[in-house]
């Protein structure tokens, strides 16, 4: 074969959600692309892990680590799920926001709800606003909107920080990321999490889906793209340095990506190694880019790259319901329900009467939050894993999927071992004897004293003095594991969200990861694609509308692009 038509060999350096859908869209085209994914883990999937728990204790064998679940609109992870045989499962996002007095949730009105009830008709206007001039916005933080707008601080601390930390796990960052962001949330369809509610800020409890165990399904993936024989997988493997990214005028050499790299294993490294490749996608952090860069990175890619902001947080999962009782409200009690006003109708009194009764009988937070007492402004966020995972509930590692069903592309791809392992009927039986209690809809669980809780203590470097992570029982600490997350502040929307198109495709080198937009798996499954995109792959899933709306706008927006002439339909797409 000739030279002009040897395929283009790639580098991915990243084996997570981003690094993962860029391998699949290039292992479609085996003609076209040999690919080499590098990453230093023993495991595909990045920060969507999967950690065993003691199942004769807790009532289920594992857990899903660092990612949780996803929005239903999320149409490029569910897709590409069902293809490898596996499902989320639905749930309703019920929250539990503050303590006593501050207390408000979206399964029935509360006191606090009523105190501001104002100010949420206001909110209203204001997301409007915000849609309507959202180029201006995009630059004004949070903090300076709710002053714009004369909102209260109290609202603000209570009510809109805790949300925002709900939508995009910003933690104590939440008074900066973007106000055009916030509108998002509520009014993108591609992006929208909860409907606005005039009397109550949130409409209802809104479904959501919890992803099936996320180690089988990188696992799954990864032999689903190993399988067309052009992608290798060097797990593992640490790139060290980005060498050159230019061709070196060597005859020998023709490829202009020049990569180190270093095998870690056990503890132990080998000697660093070299490769050569023609073109470069980095599916890691901004930060992490910079570094392997090194001078190799233009002067605009050390101002783009150079804007995004990372904050570190420690998750600590443990099973100790003291502590969650002392900061935050974990069962319904009646003393924080909303005044019936006289003023209402008979039928406003009717429903609200409904929603008590309702959280009399369903109250089941799966996400918390609370405020710090000498800073408002800063929140801890908890998760009740138990309420939110279905496995606790006796589903499968694969979820609720029949391995006949053929729907919607399910099971679409030749099954893997371990699919067909995690599908198996006996997986949900795991221990059923520890499921004591009932959840809503009366399936077994665990009772509340075994539940799994999850608590996140958030910017180490700016609020540690506040946390109160020394109170959890350390005979009931499971595990334990730090994070390096994303900040979306409001300089992320000005300084490097715009900015992304004109650093994508230069030099051979291509970026991928939600930090480029948003922190979302679904954004990194859609950046992958789209890196894939720009190589020449084709989009995998062409032609289903649900996923390429986020698609098309990833590809205007970080890419300055177009779908191709052949993909596009009608004159304006």
């Amino acid at each position: 074969m000739s030279s002009a038509h040897a395929p283009k060999r790639v580098c991915i350096v990243g084996a997570g959600a981003s690094g993962m859908s860029a391998a699949y869209a290039l292992s479609r085209h085996p003609d076209r692309f040999q690919v080499t994914v590098y990453d230093k883990q023993t495991v595909t999937g990045g920060m969507a892990t999967s950690i065993d728990i003691d199942a004769n204790k807790y009532g289920a064998s594992y857990i899903n680590d660092g990612v949780q679940g996803c929005s239903p609109v999320f149409a490029n992870t569910m897709r590409m799920f069902r293809m490898l045989g596996f499902e989320a499962t639905e749930v309703g996002m019920q929250i539990s926001f503050g303590k006593d007095k501050d207390f408000w949730t979206n399964v029935y009105p509360t006191a606090l709800v009523a105190q501001f009830q104002k100010d949420i008709v206001k909110f209203g206007h204001a997301l409007s606003t915000i849609k309507k001039f959202e180029p201006i916005f995009a630059m004004i933080p949070v903090h300076t909107m709710l002053k714009m707008f004369g909102f209260s601080t109290d609202f603000g601390n209570k009510m809109v920080y805790p949300l925002v930390a709900l939508f995009f796990g910003t933690g104590n960052q939440t008074p900066y990321i973007s106000s055009a962001i916030l509108e998002r949330v509520f009014k993108d369809p591609s992006m929208r999490l909860f409907e606005f509610s005039e009397k109550s800020l949130l409409a209802s409890i809104p479904t959501m889906l919890a992803f099936p165990k996320l180690h089988d399904v990188y696992k799954a993936w990864k032999e689903e793209i190993a399988s067309r024989g052009n992608v290798t997988f060097k797990l593992h493997h640490e790139v060290t340095q980005i060498i050159s990214r230019h061709s070196e005028g060597k005859a020998s050499i023709s490829s202009p990506v020049h990569i180190k790299y270093k095998v870690t294993h056990n503890g132990l490294e080998s000697k660093p190694k070299e490769a050569y490749f023609d073109e470069l996608i980095l599916a890691i952090d901004a930060d992490s880019c910079l570094q392997l860069l090194g001078k190799e990175a233009s002067w605009l890619e050390k101002k783009v790259l150079g804007n995004v902001k990372y904050l570190y947080d420690v998750t600590i999962t443990h099973n100790d319901l003291e502590y969650m009782q002392k900061y935050y409200e974990t069962r319904y009690d009646s003393s924080h329900n909303a005044p019936l006003e006289a003023s209402s109708s008979a039928q406003e009194r009717h429903e609200t009467v409904e929603a008590f009764e309702f959280a009399k009988n369903n109250f089941r937070p799966l996400y918390y939050t609370m405020q710090y007492l000498q800073d408002p402004s800063k929140i801890e966020m908890s998760f009740d894993l138990t309420h939110y995972q279905p496995q606790f509930r006796g589903e499968k590692p694969a979820g609720p999927i029949d391995p006949k069903d053929k729907a919607d592309h399910r099971n679409e791809c030749e099954p893997a071992d371990i699919t067909r392992e995690a599908q198996g009927e006996t997986k949900g039986k795991i221990d059923a004897s520890v499921r004591t209690g009932r959840d809503a809809e009366r399936s077994a669980e665990p009772p509340l004293e075994q539940h799994v809780f999850q608590t996140i203590f958030l910017d180490r470097d700016g609020s540690q003095d506040l946390w109160t992570w020394k109170e959890i029982d350390p005979a009931k600490k499971i595990y334990e594991k730090w994070w390096k997350q994303q900040s979306h502040r409001w300089q992320h929307y000005a300084g490097t969200v715009p900015w992304m198109m004109w650093i994508n495709g230069k030099n051979n080198t291509y970026y991928a990861g939600a930090w480029s937009v948003l922190n979302m798996h679904e954004l990194a499954v859609t950046s992958g694609f789209a890196a894939a995109y720009r190589l020449g792959a084709d989009y995998p899933f062409r032609g289903d509308e649900d996923c390429e709306r986020l698609f098309r706008m990833y590809l205007a927006a970080s890419h300055g692009v177009r779908m191709r002439k052949e993909d596009r339909k009608g004159v304006f797409a």
